[in-house]
């Protein structure tokens, strides 16, 4: 029987299917952190058992860290006792612990696949919904719930129903300044927030084919985004060179027994999807959102939308641009910002960075701009220094930080303030998800640096 990719993966990890209900799936990798964790392992203590394999779990601090000087105590009590329980109860049960000032440190679906964690064909789970990133390797990623962490700790199993099939491809050549970034946010413009719900996605075609890996997981984190319990990329050439020789990866004969079984990892020719949706790379252009969702996004040269064009919901809609003080019909080019936000699991890698400073370099930050450059992690960090990338950067006006999920999210200091704009590389501009009262625009990272140098919302195509 002929069986997609999402089909082989989940296949191969089910321990026991139940009869009408949910299957128990074996998890192969386990990320936790400081937020979701601590009532987990509150429960494991409450039942007198430890973590079953804690060499499966691996653990960082990121979400609650401040990202200037992290060599002094945390100063928020919520946080600091958040990471101290993450610091004890890692310890306790045995499991690798990368917390402030750890050279490993940084956010947690960056760190997994730095380090080789995320390997082809495993199942990997963490109590953060953007778990989806990982699927770029060919593995099933999905965020859980903290009774579902409590579960994986002490079981190393998870009962979930099994998904619905969904395949986007995209073939053509995409256009100068169109990233991973804009293609996944326009899949989720044309899909709408829910489209993909109830299905894992395989993303193929030419467009993802050319993609590197990081741009990979850039489209796969945000595929939770268009209501999608996770999405996958088939391993190719390009996956297994970029987790080669990594530390947690197989070596040697190991590495050539795992090679048969990942070179197998590809949907077979005549498998059959729930949902088939096709794009042409052609027809993306540089991505804005104006809303107060994801799949609130237009061409940034495009107008925003009509509330008489919308599906449904017009006064909802209507209110998102009453919160983000826009209209209907309006063009978002020129629009004054106030903060940019480089960063987060969706597009604070390196290869970020290196797009960002290919727009800023020979130019200045516009005066009336306030930029966080958060790098992911300390290898980042680490790689923006040895390029000669922070040279150029500090030349242009801006500082670097140091890693966190930093103003993703306002759970720690890095927070928007009322009423401003910022031009965000993150992947939600929910009301108030980048702090009370914060408008948040999302974007690429070189729409990002088009902006920090001019103020205003600018085609990035002009400048690079």
């Amino acid at each position: 029987m002929s069986k997609t990719l999402f089909d082989k993966v989940w296949d191969s990890h089910v321990v026991h299917k139940i009869n009408g209900g949910p299957d128990v799936l074996f998890i192969d990798r386990h990320m936790v952190h400081e937020v979701t964790s601590p009532v987990a392992f509150l429960g494991l203590k409450n039942r007198g058992i430890k973590v079953l394999f804690p060499e499966k779990t691996f653990a960082t601090a990121d979400h609650n860290t401040p990202t200037i000087n992290q060599h002094l105590p945390v100063k928020d009590p919520l946080s600091a006792n958040q990471l101290l329980a993450l610091e004890k109860n890692s310890e306790f049960h045995g499991i690798s612990y990368w917390g402030l000032g750890h050279e490993k440190n940084g956010i947690v679906h960056v760190v997994g696949p730095e380090y080789g964690i995320t390997q082809p064909g495993a199942t990997i789970v963490c109590g953060d919904s953007h778990t989806s990133t990982h699927g770029a390797f060919g593995a099933i990623a999905f965020g859980i719930g903290t009774s579902e962490v409590e579960m994986v700790l002490s079981t190393q199993c998870i009962m979930q129903p099994k998904a619905k099939k969904m395949r986007i491809t995209i073939d053509g050549k995409l256009d100068k300044a169109v990233t991973p970034k804009d293609v996944a946010l326009f899949i989720i413009s044309e899909l709408s927030t829910s489209g993909a719900t109830g299905y894992f996605v395989e993303y193929a075609g030419d467009v993802f084919s050319e993609m590197s890996m990081e741009g990979r997981m850039t489209v796969c984190n945000l595929s939770i985004e268009m209501g999608a319990r996770g999405g996958m990329i088939a391993p190719d050439s390009k996956t297994f060179n970029y987790i080669k020789d990594r530390e947690f990866t197989p070596k040697k004969e190991s590495w050539d027994k795992a090679m048969k079984y990942w070179n197998t990892l590809k949907t077979d020719e005549d498998a059959v999807f729930d949902k088939e949706i096709k794009f042409d790379g052609k027809s993306i252009n540089p991505m804005i959102t104006y809303g107060t969702n994801p799949g609130m996004g237009i061409g940034i040269s495009k107008e925003i939308p009509l509330a008489k064009n919308q599906d449904g919901g017009i006064e909802t809609y209507k209110k998102s641009l009453s919160y983000m003080n826009f209209d209907e019909g309006e063009k978002m080019i020129g629009k004054n910002i106030d903060f940019v936000f480089l960063g987060s699991c969706t597009n604070g890698r390196i290869e970020d960075f290196r797009e960002f400073t290919k727009i800023v370099k020979g130019r200045k930050k516009a005066p009336n701009v306030t930029a966080w450059l958060v790098p992911g992690s300390h290898k980042v960090e680490k790689a923006i220094k040895e390029e000669g990338l922070l040279e150029v950067l500090i030349e242009s006006g801006f500082k670097l930080r140091e890693p966190g999920c930093s103003a993703c999210l306002a759970m720690n200091d890095d927070k928007i303030p009322n009423g401003k704009y910022a031009v965000s590389t993150s992947n939600r501009n929910f009301e108030g998800r980048q702090g009370p009262g914060s408008r948040t625009l999302l974007a690429s990272p070189l729409v990002a640096a088009a902006a920090a140098i001019t103020g205003k919302i600018t085609d990035p195509r002009t400048l690079y």
